[in-house]
């Protein structure tokens, strides 16, 4: 009892358990007190006769177990015959229950333990448990708990959670007399859980389709990375229609919003897990607050898959929006593909009537002229021989010159924020945010097919390093070639840069260098994926054009070009947005004409 019982939220899980196992799909509950003085919950499910209620109030007895066979494949919440006698141990309770299909129900009255009356009563078909005075035989346990106020908000939480997981049940919360939960059955998960979490805007779904060979279902739905909340503990984990809390499940959520996340910030919404019942063991927490899977890893793998192609879906979304491009809601190659399927889907090399060229010489400009550019040595493509042939002055986007698509260049500001408008909608543009996505993507895949392009420096760097950096170079020279730097030992701590990544060009390879090996320094015992993206974003970030860096036209149309055509670009791989939407209605709400 002392660990199942531990608050009056507890009473009100076990409870709620025991009416959605009975087939119930109406739920009521009402709160006094905190819920120390009453919590009473009424539902319509099956309903026992006089027998099973007393069945219930005995330790281990449950109808829900049959054979031992039975443990190995639970599908219902309840199973252990603990709760309503642990319940009964520790307050004044009253069950009252009928079956349809007799015309009487059963009423059992039971203090701290102790059944004191047994008798007939006429009532609705379901089962109506009251608890009164609860802890009040254990002053010691009653001492623990925290104000009504926090109690009160733990109960809330709990019937909220088992809303979102069964959004065909009505379930209604009465706290002190007054209604505070009502979700009715035509309100959906989403609408549940935009009360839930005080939320107004729209959801990402979440939806693996139905199980295939792997008999996995993962669904859901997600705030936006942008609208993510700093706060931890807005993540509703549910398996099989159980919430648990789970630290490998919240670690799958984070991967698959890996790069879309910004740092401080956690995931919010909902996610539901249905699998097999063998193929999880719900007998590994006294309050069932955790499960164990029979392969955590593949689960792992699943959920943060779906959540990924999830994103990629909305991308999709974005680009309609922003560009009206046609929608393609196939998941384009995810970062979950095999390393040989991606290098058989790898970016073909250009013939020479489409030279994969830099964008200094795509314009036809000269390598001294370059060096002045903002977008010298970095990779931004224009495949557009009529951009090529326009004249322009940086910073003075002309919106008859730089379009693509339906996206019309209107204005520039602070030589950071590129103004667009398609029809009725404005779209703002970071352009530093926007080019680090498309090179750290660029980067991923010549990582994965083997090699980073690399460019060698006309004039070689010297580096001083530390005893510690030389033996990170030494340990990983050859994960450095692979990231497209050529170094070479000089003699103790001294060492050359001859060449770095071909995105890079030749602005402070030194402080690209150090960062690297700082990741380096940072992954103790082993490399993963998640510190290869660092590498990566750290890569494409120092590369990316900048703040203050004044783009001209036909730059501009080359950075818009390489949006319209990628997969993702709408978060630069630190999570900070790329684009801002705000369609008519949005600005004449800025100035009241709503």
């Amino acid at each position: 009892a002392g660990e199942v019982i531990e608050r009056p939220a507890s009473v009100v899980k076990e409870l709620v358990e025991n009416s959605l196992d009975a087939g119930a799909d109406r739920i009521e509950i009402e709160i006094e007190g905190g819920g120390t003085r009453l919590i009473r919950i009424i539902d319509n499910g099956e309903g026992m006769d006089e027998d099973d209620v007393l069945l219930s109030l005995e330790r281990h007895g449950t109808s829900k177990i049959k054979v031992e066979q039975d443990l190995s494949a639970i599908n219902s919440l309840g199973f252990r015959g603990e709760a309503i006698p642990s319940i009964a141990s520790v307050s004044k309770m009253t069950i009252t229950s009928r079956q349809a299909s007799s015309p009487l129900g059963s009423t059992v009255i039971c203090n701290y333990g102790s059944i004191k009356k047994v008798h007939e009563s006429g009532t609705a078909a379901g089962t109506r448990v009251e608890i009164n005075n609860l802890f009040g035989n254990t002053p010691a346990r009653r001492k623990f708990l925290r104000t009504a106020r926090t109690e009160l908000s733990h109960i809330d939480d709990t019937v909220k959670n088992y809303g979102l997981a069964r959004p065909e049940v009505l379930f209604t919360l009465r706290i002190n007399g007054r209604q505070t939960i009502r979700f009715d059955h035509d309100m959906d998960v989403s609408r549940r859980l935009a009360l839930l979490l005080n939320y107004t805007g729209d959801f990402i779904q979440i939806d693996s389709g139905a199980p295939g060979r792997d008999s996995i279902w993962v669904s859901g739905f997600l705030v936006p990375p942008e609208s993510s909340s700093p706060v931890a503990g807005r993540l509703r984990l549910f398996v099989n229609g159980r919430s648990i809390k789970d630290r490998m499940l919240i670690h799958a959520v984070n991967e698959g919003l890996r790069s879309f996340l910004l740092k401080g910030r956690s995931p919010a919404g909902f996610i539901t897990i249905d699998l097999p019942p063998d193929s999880i063991d719900v007998n590994v927490h006294p309050a069932k607050h955790e499960v164990r899977f029979k392969d955590s890893r593949f689960v792992h793998q699943k959920v943060s898959q779906t959540i990924r192609e999830a994103m990629i879906k909305q991308q999709q979304r974005l680009r309609h929006d922003v560009f009206n491009a046609p929608v393609n809601l196939e998941p384009p190659i995810s970062s979950y593909t095999s390393p040989e399927d991606r290098r058989q889907h790898a970016p073909v090399e250009l013939g020479e009537d489409v030279p994969n060229r830099q964008i200094a010489s795509d314009f036809g400009v000269s390598q001294a002229a370059a060096r002045h550019l903002p977008f010298a040595n970095r990779q931004i493509y224009s495949n557009s021989t009529a951009a090529a042939s326009q004249e322009s002055q940086p910073g003075q986007p002309d919106p008859v010159q730089v379009q693509v698509d339906d996206l019309i260049v209107i204005g520039y500001f602070q030589d950071l924020y590129i103004f667009c408008r398609n029809k009725d909608t404005l779209v703002v543009i970071d352009q530093h945010a926007a080019h680090e996505r498309l090179l750290y993507e660029e980067l991923q895949q010549q990582y994965t097919a083997g090699r980073i392009a690399s460019q060698n420096l006309l004039f070689p760097v010297t580096l001083e390093l530390t005893t510690f950096q030389s033996q990170l170079v030494e340990k990983n020279q050859e994960r450095l070639e692979t990231l497209g730097f050529s170094i070479r030992d000089f003699g103790g701590n001294t060492w050359v840069i001859a060449a770095v990544p071909a995105f890079a060009g030749t602005h402070n390879p030194q402080g690209m260098f150090l960062d690297i090996l700082e990741h380096f320094g940072s992954e103790r015992d082993q490399a993963t994926s998640h510190h290869l993206d660092k590498i990566l974003s750290t890569i494409a970030c120092k590369a990316a054009v900048k703040g203050g860096d004044q783009l001209n036209h036909r730059e501009i149309r080359a950075l818009l070009m390489r949006m319209a055509a990628a997969d993702l670009f709408s978060h630069c791989p630190h999570g900070r947005p790329v684009v801002k939407t705000f369609n008519s209605l949005d600005i004449k709400k800025w100035f009241s004409r709503t």
